[in-house]
Order: C-alpha cells, then sequence, then structure tokens
C-alpha cells in the first residue's frame, strides 16, 4: 500500500491511498466467508459455500463491496500514519479506482491542523499579580480555621446577619401550594446562603416561631424563572461562637503550639497557594499573547461545529439552572449578535492556542511517562469530584486516555513557553516559573533549606 498527500489549503489536504489488488485478497477471501454463512445452498453446509457459487447467487459485485467496506478503514488509518497526518474531521471518501483485479485506488479529503509560525517567546513580557501576603489575607485564613471549630448556642433574639437558623419553606402560585417546593428543617446560615433570592431580607428580624411571605423566583423546576409567594418559617436561631484565638486555639486546631507558629505556617500557605495564582495568570496571559500575534487559518467546518457545541453547553446549562437564554443575555448586558460575536471569538482563540500548544509538543518531541498520566487523571478526577476508581473506568470505557495524554502534553508545551517569556510583578520582580514546584515552593528556596539545616543543628 502506498500513500501520498497533496496540500488543498492550508487547513486542508488530500490523502491519495493506492492498494494493489494482491493486498486486498485477504479481505476478499474474509468476504466470501462472511457471505457464504449468512446464505443457504443445498448440498453445502454454511460458511463452506465455494466462492464461485457466492459470485454466482450472489454476484461479485456484492462480495467486492463488502470486502471494501471492510478494508477501507483499516487502509484509512494506515495511510494516517504513513503520511504523519493528524485529521481535525471526518474524512469525504471517494474511491477513485475500483476495478477487479488491478490497483485500488481511494481519495480522502480532511482537514489538519495548519503549520503556524509561532513569534518569538522570549521577547513576551507579562505583568502578573504580587504574591505578597497581607495581614488581611492572614486574618482570614484564621477567621476560616476558627469557624471549623466554632460552636453554636440558641440565643432568644430577633435573627441578625451571621446567624445559623432551621427554617421552613413553603411556595406557592396564584394562591396554590407547589408541592415540589416544600421543605422543612432545613438548615440555613444568614449572609452566606444563596437558596433564593430574597430570604436573607425576609428572616432578618424574626425570632424564632415568626413567619414571612416574600415574592421571588424558583432556580429549578417546571416553574423556574416565574414569580412565587413563599413562605419563611423561623424554627429556632443559633448564634456562631467562634473560639478564642490563644495557644489553647493553636494546638487544638494544628501541630503548632503558638499562635506564632500557626500563623507562619499559614503566611507559607499562603505564599505558595499565591505563586500558583501567578503562574497560572502568567499562563494564561502568554498563551493570550502568542495568539494575539498570530493570523492562523482555520478549519471553518472546525469553528462551526465547535461554536455550536459551545453554545448548547450554554443552553443546557442556564436550563438546569432555570435562566431563560433572553435573561442571561440581559444579565450580561448582550445582544444576541454581540453573544455570538463573542462566542465566535472566543471559539477561535481556543483553537488557535490549541493548534499552537500541539505544534509547540510536535516540535518538541515532548513524552510522557505512566506516572505522569497517572497522576493527571487522579487531578482530573478530583476536580469532578467523582470516585476516581469510578472516572478511570468512565475515561477507560469512553476511550478518553488519548484526550488525558494530550491534555498533558500541552501542560507541558504551555510550560515551555512561559518560561520562555519574562513573568514579571506588579512590583517589578522578575518571576522564575521554571524554578516554581507543584507545591508552590521554589527550587532555590529548597536548595537554600537544605544549606540552612546543618548549620542549625
Amino acid at each position: 500500500m502506498k500513500s501520498t498527500t497533496e496540500t488543498l489549503s492550508p487547513t486542508r489536504v488530500k490523502l491519495t491511498i493506492e492498494v494493489p489488488f494482491e493486498e486486498f485478497k485477504p479481505s476478499l477471501d474474509a468476504a466470501y466467508k462472511t457471505i457464504g454463512s449468512q446464505i443457504t445452498i443445498p448440498g453445502f453446509r454454511k460458511g463452506k459455500v465455494p466462492a464461485a457459487i457466492v459470485d454466482q447467487r450472489i454476484g461479485r459485485g456484492a462480495v467486492l463491496d463488502e470486502a471494501l467496506n471492510s478494508a477501507l478503514p483499516g487502509w484509512y488509518s494506515q495511510a494516517l500514519q504513513d503520511t504523519n497526518v493528524q485529521p481535525l474531521s471526518q474524512p469525504e471518501i471517494d474511491l477513485s479506482k475500483f476495478e477487479d483485479g488491478e490497483t485500488i485506488e481511494v481519495t480522502a479529503e480532511l482537514d489538519v491542523r495548519p503549520e503556524l509560525e509561532i513569534p518569538d517567546v522570549s521577547a513576551i513580557e507579562v505583568t502578573v499579580e504580587d504574591a505578597a501576603v497581607t495581614d488581611e489575607d492572614i486574618d482570614e485564613q484564621l477567621t476560616a480555621l476558627r469557624e471549623r471549630f466554632a460552636t453554636f448556642a440558641e440565643v432568644d433574639r430577633p435573627v441578625a446577619e451571621g446567624d445559623f437558623l432551621t427554617i421552613d419553606l413553603s411556595a406557592a402560585q396564584n394562591g396554590e401550594e407547589i408541592p415540589e417546593a416544600q421543605a422543612a428543617g432545613m438548615p440555613y446560615s444568614v449572609g452566606k446562603a444563596t437558596m433564593l433570592e430574597g430570604l436573607d431580607e425576609a428572616v432578618i428580624g424574626l425570632s424564632a416561631g415568626e413567619s414571612k411571605t416574600f415574592t421571588t423566583q424558583l432556580v429549578g423546576g417546571e416553574l423556574a424563572g416565574q414569580d412565587v409567594d413563599v413562605t419563611v418559617t423561623v424554627k429556632d436561631v443559633k448564634e456562631q461562637q467562634l473560639p478564642e484565638l490563644d495557644e489553647e486555639f493553636a494546638q487544638t486546631a494544628s501541630e503548632f503550639d503558638t499562635i506564632e507558629e500557626l500563623k507562619a505556617d499559614l503566611t507559607d500557605r499562603v505564599t505558595r497557594g499565591k505563586r500558583m495564582e501567578q503562574a497560572n495568570e502568567a499562563r494564561d496571559l502568554v498563551l493570550d499573547e502568542i495568539v494575539s500575534k498570530i493570523d492562523a487559518p482555520l478549519p471553518e467546518s472546525l469553528v462551526t461545529e465547535e461554536i455550536g457545541s459551545r453554545r448548547q453547553q450554554i443552553e443546557q446549562q442556564l436550563a438546569m439552572a432555570g435562566v431563560p437564554f433572553e435573561q442571561y443575555l440581559d444579565d450580561e448586558k448582550q445582544t444576541v449578535d454581540e453573544f455570538e460575536a463573542e462566542l465566535e471569538k472566543r471559539v477561535r482563540d481556543s483553537l488557535v492556542a490549541q493548534f499552537v500548544l500541539d505544534q509547540v509538543v510536535a516540535n518538541e518531541e515532548f513524552g510522557i511517562d505512566d506516572s505522569e498520566l497517572s497522576q493527571h487523571i487522579m487531578r482530573r478526577a478530583q476536580q469532578s469530584g467523582e470516585d476516581p476508581n469510578s472516572y478511570i473506568q468512565h475515561i477507560m470505557e469512553h476511550n478518553h486516555v488519548p484526550e488525558m495524554v494530550s491534555e498533558v502534553l500541552r501542560g507541558k508545551a504551555l510550560a515551555s513557553l512561559v518560561e520562555s517569556a519574562k513573568v514579571t510583578d506588579k512590583s517589578g520582580n522578575v518571576i522564575e516559573l521554571s524554578k516554581l514546584r507543584a507545591d508552590g515552593t521554589f527550587a532555590e528556596d529548597t536548595e537554600d533549606d537544605a544549606e540552612e539545616t546543618p548549620s542549625e543543628a
């Protein structure tokens, strides 16, 4: 079998496959067996009908068609491998030459990734937020930690901001109760939850046993987006009592003996988290800069398909949230034309970014080992909130492993691009992301610690 390619446009190629008839014979023999097992001929056992009898009863043409349909997918896959063509669309296949006993010729036209001229990344400069940790950052962490160890005491007073309640809810429309919108004994945190618009305002000022009716809109169900009357009844009111910020709390809430040690650990954790945020911001900014400098031809069929897919996802998410598309446009202060234009721009930029990373992967010949793939799959499982075993089973059953491999390789490509660019924070400090470890520490930090340890001992 011989395969050749012809470039029709920067994003489309024509693949020509030539197969000597001798190489077609195994498929032809298999077709005779398949058809022979499906027909009944007196005097012959099923599956043992001679080829000449099959030709006589069914016709040679039917056997050739069966053999060709069976062989074509394998020829196409082999041709892609031989020519190193990576398809972006289903091929338009044409049987340009097919005569019994002669060389077979098949052509396939398909969309492919364009070759891009990637700009000099070392000339790209981006600025990210500072990673400095403020007192407010630490206070926020300490408050969150204290809330984890908080106690709750029932109080005999009206509801105030920050209280924890037990409430009953009952929704009605035009005086008729809505069966699916009734709830009893629900926990509710005033000022922190977004269960229903207007609920906080309704409960503040009520005492245990009191009720209030207000008009709002449900966020799900058949009546989503419609005005309904909701009656809320406060069953009890509890006040959150935070533990004192002292040595006892430090020992209870952490492995440290003093508040100062706890604060130092929180500072370190927040710093490392902000460094990772810097890295993520830098990746986005550098990739955006590269994309803005490339005028890339794109397969319009792929653009159209991706726009349709993304719009469908948005509409499904809005439907699940009970938000009509028109209301979404109003909230975003967009017209339909503006929404469509923004969506198309996002799709085109996303495709160019993907092509850039894929080209860097090919140019740099990045590889991936089993441990990298396993770690990536586990991270994706954690992000999805699914059980890791169930998640792994799902991606195996639906053949998502190649997609996972691509994500890892593109991540490596993006990291290499960002490391080549100049990244500074808003204070003017140069950030060497090539030294940033996965836990938010810098390689030089670890080395310095290792050097200091002996002297401290």
